[in-house]
C-alpha cells in the first residue's frame, strides 16, 4: 500500500497514480489486474476453418473439430468459426459475467441465430457481455457462435500498417472463459484515468489542474485494493471534482459517436461487410445501455449490405434511427474520392444515396460526410446544394504538408457562388476516444475562437471498423460539465449544424477547392482503376442517351432500369477514397478492375440494344453520336469482309447519320525529311517529328504560331525518382522533381505507318529499362485541331514515375483545368508555399496554358495527375509504388493523350468540345440503308453543355437532362428537342420538381438562362 498525505513535485504524485492504477509487479495495487473477478472455463470449444466467407446457417452446418487455446489457424482472409457451449455457475447470481475473447482477429458473436457483438483486441471489445446481473430466471447455459475473420482491424500488413498483406499469416485464440466482471473496479479506473489525463493536459499551473492532483492524489491514499467499499468513497473524491460545473461561456463539445468503416483499403469489400456487421451489433448493444447515446453512420452502400447479410440487424437499426439515435449521415453511395470522380458520378452518388436513404429511413440527409478524402472539388458546394445538403462535415485538410489551413468552421464557396457550412473537427480526427486530451485538443486547436464556440467530436476506433466502446462512453459522461474542460453533450450533426448556423453572422468564407497539400500521387496510382472509372462513366452516360432516345423510338423498347442502377452502383462503390485513388491492396484492385469488366460487358449488351432500336434494322453502317454538338470526325470501321477502313464523317448532335463517302477539305500530308523528321500537317496544324518521336515543331498554320518552346522537344518522356516519406502509394514528394531524367533510348526510330489522307501517322519504340519500354503512335486526322498519341507502355519499375512534358511557347501566370462541370485556375509559379504545394494537381479530360489570343491544351482519354510550372506542361502518366499493393501498376498500359494549340480563348477554340469528342467515341451501329440523318437534342450556346439525358427515377416515360455552363459565363440559351416535349420543369439534382418553376417553352426550344457554372437539371414530360 501506498500512504503518501503530503504532496510532492507533480512528477512523483502522477507516476504514483498510475503506477497504482496498473502496477505489473505487485499485485495488491494492480486496479487492472482486479477488472475480473472469478473465472469458469468454457464448457467446450470447437471450431471449423473455410477460405470463403459463409453464411451463419451454413456455417452451423459444419463438422466442428475440438479446439485447444493457443493453436493457430489461417491463412490470412480465411474464417475460422467457434462453437462455445458454456454454463454459468450458480454462484455468480447477481454479478455481471462477460465471456473473455482474447485473439488477434476480427470476431463476431452469434447468439440465438443472429449477429450479438463484435470483439476485436485492437478495438478494445475482447469481451462479451452475458449478463450484466446474473437472474435466476436468466438461462446459465448457452450455445454461442464465433465467426473469426483471419486479419485485424486494418488487415494482415507485414511490419508497417500499409505494407502488403502477409498471405500466409497465422492467427489463435489466446484466451477463452467465462469472468465476473468488476464494474466498480471499471469505474474506479475510469475516474483515476480521467483525473491523471486533466493533470497532464491543463498542467499544476492552472488551478483545475493542481486541484485534479489534489483529488487523485487523495484517492490513491484512501483506495484499499483490499477493501472494496473504499473503492466506492474513492469514487465519491472523483465524482465531487467533476461535479463542478462550467461557466456559460465554455466552448461546447458535441460528441457523436463514429465508426469510419472504409468500403475497402487494407481489406477487400467483402471483409468490409462483416466489419460494418461486427462494428453496428456492437453499436446496438451500446445503445440498449446507453438511451443518451447517439451514432452517426455514412454510406448507403454500407447499409445496403447489411440489410443483404444481417436482415435482423437491420431491422434494430432502422429501430435506433426511428428513436434518433443511430443517424445515417452523408446522403452518398459511399464515402467517394473528392476530386477523380465525374461531375455527373458525384450527382449519382448523392442520387443514389439520398433515395436510399429515404426508402429505407424516411430521411433525406442534410448534411455531407467525407472526414477521409484527398481533397474536394470546387463544384462540391453547388452539388451539395441542388442534393438537399446545405452543411459539409470533413477534417483531411488538417493533414496538409506545407500550409496549416486557417479555419475549422467557416462557409466553403463553390464554382457558381454556392455556398455551405462547413465544419472540420479541431481535434483532427474522426476516431477519438473520449479521452481529455481530445477534448482540450478541440479546445485550442479551435482556429475561430470568438466567431465558433461548438465543435465536434467523432469518438470510436475507425478506418477498419470496431466503432465506440463502453469506455468512452464512460469518460464522456464524467465531464459533462466539469469546470475547466469544455461542456461536452452527447449531440447530433444536426444540432451542432443548427447551432453553428445561429452563430454564423461573424464566420468566414473560403472560396474554390479545398486542395490536399498531401497524397497528390493519387491522381495517378493504379492507372487502370483510374482508366476503367472514365470508360464505364462514358459508357453508362452514352447507354443512358441510347435507351432515352430508344424509348421515343421504339414504344415498345424496355428502359434498363434495374440493371443501370445495378451498373451505377458498381461504378460508385469504386468510387470510394481508397479506391479510385488506388491506395489499396491488390486485392481490392482485382475486385475494381473485375466490377469494371462487368460493367463494360453488360454495359455492351445494354447499349447494343438500344442502339438496336434507334432505326430500322438493317445492315448498313449508321454513327451514334451522344453528345450535344456535331461531330465531323475520322473514324475506323470494317467492312463486310472484316477489312478496316477510315471514313470521314458527319454526324449531328444526339443523333445519328449514316455513313457517307466524304472528302476532306484539306487531306493529311506526311513527308519523310532528308534529316530523318516527319513532316505531317492538315490544314490546321503542321507538326515536325524527330527520329526519337519527340515534337521539334508543331505550328498552328492559319496564326502562324509555333507551339513548341525554343531549344526544346514536344512529347518528351521523363523518369523520376518516386520515394515517398511513408505514404507510399498516397504520396509524390516536391523532391521527386530534382530527379528528372529524360528517357532517351530508342529501340525503333520513327517510322511512317499511315501515308495521309484521312490520316497520317508514324510509330516509334523506346526502352525506359531493360524492364519497361514505350510503343506510340503519332496521328494526325483530317479535320481534326489536335495531335493523338496512342501509347503503349510496358511498365515493371519500382518507385519510379513517368511523365511526359510539353514546353510550349506560352506565358502565363496561371493554367486551366478540367474539374466537375467547370475549370478553374491554378498557378503556374511557386511565389508561396500555397503555390509551391500545388508542385502535382488534378484535373479531368484537358489543361490549358493560355495568354492573350493564343494557348496550348493538353488533353487525355484517362489520366487525372498534371503540372504546368512557368511553360512546360505535364502529363503524369504511370507511377510504381510498392505499399500497400506490392505489384501496383505492374503491366502493360494503353492510353492516348493530345496537344491542342489555338488562337484565342479556349473557350472560344473549343477545347472543351475536344475533349469531349477524345473521351466520347463515335458508336457505329447497324440501321437500314435509308436511314436518315437524325438529331434528338441541340444546344444554341456552346458555352452550354448537355451533360446527362436519362429516364427519370420516379416518373415513367419522363426525362432528366442536366446542363452545365462550362465557360464560366452568364448566358440565354436555348435546349433544342425532336422528341414530343409536352411540360419542362426545373427540378433538383434528386430529379424533385419545383411546381413553382415550369421552363418556358416557344418555338425555339426551351429556353434556359445560365450563370457562371450553373448546373441545371429538368424534368421533360412526353
Amino acid at each position: 500500500m501506498y500512504h503518501q498525505p503530503v504532496l510532492k513535485n507533480r512528477r512523483t504524485l502522477l507516476e504514483r497514480a498510475e503506477k497504482f492504477i496498473s502496477d505489473v509487479y505487485f499485485t495488491d495495487c494492480n486496479l487492472r489486474g482486479r477488472l475480473y473477478g472469478d473465472s469458469c472455463p468454457l464448457d467446450s470449444l470447437t471450431s471449423f476453418l473455410t477460405p470463403k466467407r459463409i453464411t451463419f446457417t451454413e456455417a452451423c452446418k459444419q463438422n466442428f473439430a475440438p479446439y485447444k487455446v493457443g493453436e493457430t489457424f489461417g491463412p490470412t482472409w480465411w474464417t475460422c468459426w467457434f462453437k462455445v457451449t458454456l454454463t454459468i455457475p450458480e454462484s455468480w447470481r447477481g454479478k455481471e459475467v462477460h465471456l473473455l475473447w482474447e485473439s488477434d482477429g476480427e470476431a463476431m458473436v452469434w447468439r440465438d441465430g443472429q449477429p450479438f457483438q463484435g470483439l476485436t483486441k485492437e478495438g478494445e471489445k475482447t469481451s462479451c457481455i452475458l449478463s450484466d446481473c446474473l437472474k435466476d430466471e436468466e438461462p446459465h447455459s448457452a450455445v454461442l457462435y464465433i465467426e473469426m475473420a483471419c486479419n485485424g482491424l486494418f488487415g494482415a500488413g507485414q511490419g508497417s500498417m500499409i505494407a502488403a498483406p502477409c498471405p500466409n499469416r497465422k492467427f489463435s485464440v489466446q484466451r477463452a472463459e467465462l469472468v465476473v466482471f468488476n464494474r466498480h473496479v471499471r469505474e474506479l479506473l475510469t475516474d483515476f484515468e480521467m483525473l491523471v489525463d486533466t493533470v497532464k493536459e491543463l498542467g499544476e499551473g492552472e488551478q483545475r489542474g493542481f486541484q485534479a492532483l489534489f483529488t487523485v492524489n487523495e484517492m490513491v491514499n484512501l483506495c484499499d485494493p483490499f477493501d472494496p467499499k473504499s473503492f466506492s468513497k474513492a469514487h465519491s473524491l472523483a465524482e465531487n471534482f467533476f461535479s463542478k460545473r462550467n461557466g456559460q461561456s465554455q466552448h461546447t463539445v458535441h460528441a457523436m459517436g463514429h465508426c469510419h468503416i472504409d468500403s475497402a483499403w487494407l481489406w477487400p469489400y467483402e471483409e468490409t461487410i462483416r466489419k460494418c456487421g461486427r462494428s453496428w451489433v456492437t453499436v446496438i448493444r451500446l445503445m440498449e445501455k446507453n438511451p443518451d447515446f447517439v451514432f452517426t453512420c455514412s454510406q448507403a452502400q454500407q447499409f445496403q449490405w447489411v440489410k443483404s447479410w444481417y436482415p435482423g440487424l437491420f431491422s434494430q437499426i432502422q429501430h435506433y434511427v426511428n428513436k434518433g439515435q443511430f443517424i445515417p449521415v452523408g446522403g452518398t453511395w459511399v464515402e467517394m474520392d473528392g476530386n477523380l470522380p465525374s461531375g455527373e458520378s458525384m450527382v449519382r452518388q448523392f442520387l443514389e444515396g439520398q433515395r436510399f436513404f429515404n426508402k429505407e429511413f424516411g430521411i433525406h440527409c442534410k448534411e455531407f460526410w467525407l472526414p477521409d478524402t484527398f481533397g474536394y472539388s470546387a463544384q462540391l458546394p453547388q452539388i451539395m446544394q441542388g442534393c438537399g445538403i446545405s452543411n459539409f462535415l470533413t477534417q483531411k485538410l488538417s493533414w496538409n504538408l506545407v500550409n496549416t489551413f486557417p479555419h475549422s468552421t467557416f462557409f466553403w464557396e463553390g464554382l457558381d457562388g454556392s455556398k455551405v457550412l462547413t465544419h472540420f473537427p479541431p481535434g483532427n480526427s474522426y476516431e477519438m476516444k473520449g479521452k481529455v486530451e481530445d477534448l482540450v485538443k478541440t479546445v485550442k486547436n479551435n482556429k475561430d475562437k470568438g466567431r465558433a464556440n461548438h465543435s465536434a467530436v467523432l469518438f470510436g476506433f475507425g478506418d477498419g471498423g470496431g466503432g465506440p466502446t463502453q469506455l468512452m462512453l464512460d469518460r464522456l459522461d464524467r465531464v459533462q460539465d466539469t469546470d475547466g474542460l469544455p461542456t461536452v453533450q452527447m449531440s447530433s450533426p444536426d444540432k451542432l449544424f443548427s447551432q453553428l448556423d445561429a452563430d454564423s453572422a461573424l464566420l468566414c468564407t473560403w472560396t474554390g477547392e479545398l486542395f490536399l497539400e498531401l497524397h497528390n500521387g493519387t491522381y495517378t496510382t493504379q492507372a487502370q482503376i483510374k482508366q476503367g472509372n472514365r470508360q464505364c462513366e462514358i459508357l453508362l452516360h452514352d447507354i443512358e442517351i441510347a435507351s432515352c432516345l430508344a424509348l421515343c423510338r421504339d414504344r415498345t423498347f424496355q428502359y434498363p432500369v434495374d440493371k443501370l442502377q445495378e451498373l451505377w452502383r458498381l461504378l460508385l462503390l469504386n468510387q470510394f477514397h481508397d479506391v479510385i485513388p488506388g491506395s489499396c491492396i491488390e486485392m481490392v484492385v482485382e475486385d475494381a478492375l473485375r466490377y469494371y469488366e462487368d460493367i463494360r460487358r453488360d454495359g455492351a449488351i445494354l447499349l447494343r440494344k438500344a442502339c438496336e432500336a434507334l432505326g430500322p434494322k438493317g445492315d448498313a453502317a449508321v454513327v451514334f453520336n451522344s453528345l450535344p454538338w456535331e461531330r465531323h470526325e475520322v473514324i475506323e470501321n470494317r467492312d463486310g469482309a472484316g477489312k478496316p477502313y477510315l471514313a470521314l464523317v458527319r454526324v449531328p448532335s444526339v443523333g445519328l447519320s449514316p455513313i457517307k463517302d466524304t472528302q476532306p477539305v484539306t487531306p493529311v500530308s506526311v513527308t519523310v525529311q532528308a534529316d530523318g523528321t516527319v513532316l505531317m500537317e492538315n490544314g490546321i496544324l503542321q507538326t515536325v517529328i524527330n527520329k526519337d518521336g519527340t515534337l521539334a515543331s508543331l505550328r498552328l498554320i492559319n496564326a502562324n504560331r509555333e507551339a513548341v518552346s525554343d531549344s526544346c522537344n514536344g512529347n518528351q518522356f521523363v523518369m523520376f525518382d518516386d520515394v515517398p516519406l511513408y505514404w507510399d502509394a498516397w504520396d509524390v514528394m516536391d523532391y521527386h522533381l530534382q530527379t528528372r531524367k529524360p528517357v532517351q533510348e530508342v529501340v525503333q526510330p520513327v517510322c511512317v505507318v499511315s501515308l495521309g489522307g484521312l490520316r497520317g501517322s508514324v510509330t516509334f519504340s523506346l526502352r525506359i529499362s531493360d524492364k519497361s519500354s514505350i510503343n506510340q503512335e503519332i496521328i494526325m486526322d483530317a479535320m481534326c485541331p489536335y495531335i493523338k498519341f496512342n501509347t503503349e507502355v510496358k511498365w515493371a519499375e519500382s518507385h519510379k514515375f513517368l511523365k511526359v512534358e510539353f514546353p510550349v511557347r506560352v506565358h502565363s501566370p496561371s493554367a486551366t483545368y478540367e474539374i466537375q462541370f467547370g475549370h478553374l485556375q491554378r498557378p503556374t509559379h511557386r511565389n508561396t508555399s500555397w503555390d509551391w504545394a500545388r508542385f502535382e494537381v488534378w484535373g479531368h479530360k484537358w489543361a490549358d496554358l493560355s495568354e492573350h489570343n493564343f494557348g496550348v491544351a493538353l488533353l487525355n482519354d484517362c489520366k487525372y495527375g498534371y503540372s504546368v510550372y512557368k511553360n512546360t506542361m505535364t502529363l503524369s502518366l504511370l507511377r510504381a509504388p510498392k505499399a500497400p499493393d506490392a505489384n501496383a501498376d505492374m503491366g502493360t498500359h494503353q492510353f492516348t493523350y493530345a496537344i491542342m494549340p489555338h488562337t484565342g480563348s479556349f473557350q472560344d477554340a473549343s477545347v472543351i468540345q475536344s475533349a469531349y469528342n477524345l473521351n466520347f467515341p463515335l458508336r457505329i451501329m447497324q440501321c437500314a440503308p435509308d436511314t436518315l440523318p437524325w438529331s434528338a437534342f441541340s444546344v444554341n450556346s456552346e458555352a452550354v453543355i448537355l451533360e446527362t439525358i436519362k429516364q427519370a427515377a420516379d416518373r415513367k416515360g419522363a426525362l432528366v437532362v442536366r446542363l452545365y455552363e462550362s465557360y464560366g459565363s452568364t448566358v440565354t440559351t436555348e435546349l433544342c428537342t425532336s422528341l414530343p416535349v409536352i411540360e419542362a420543369w426545373h427540378c433538383d439534382l434528386l430529379e424533385r420538381q419545383d411546381p413553382n418553376q415550369p421552363a418556358h417553352i416557344t418555338s425555339e426550344g426551351i429556353t434556359l438562362n445560365f450563370t457562371p457554372f450553373q448546373i441545371m437539371t429538368l424534368l421533360l414530360i412526353l
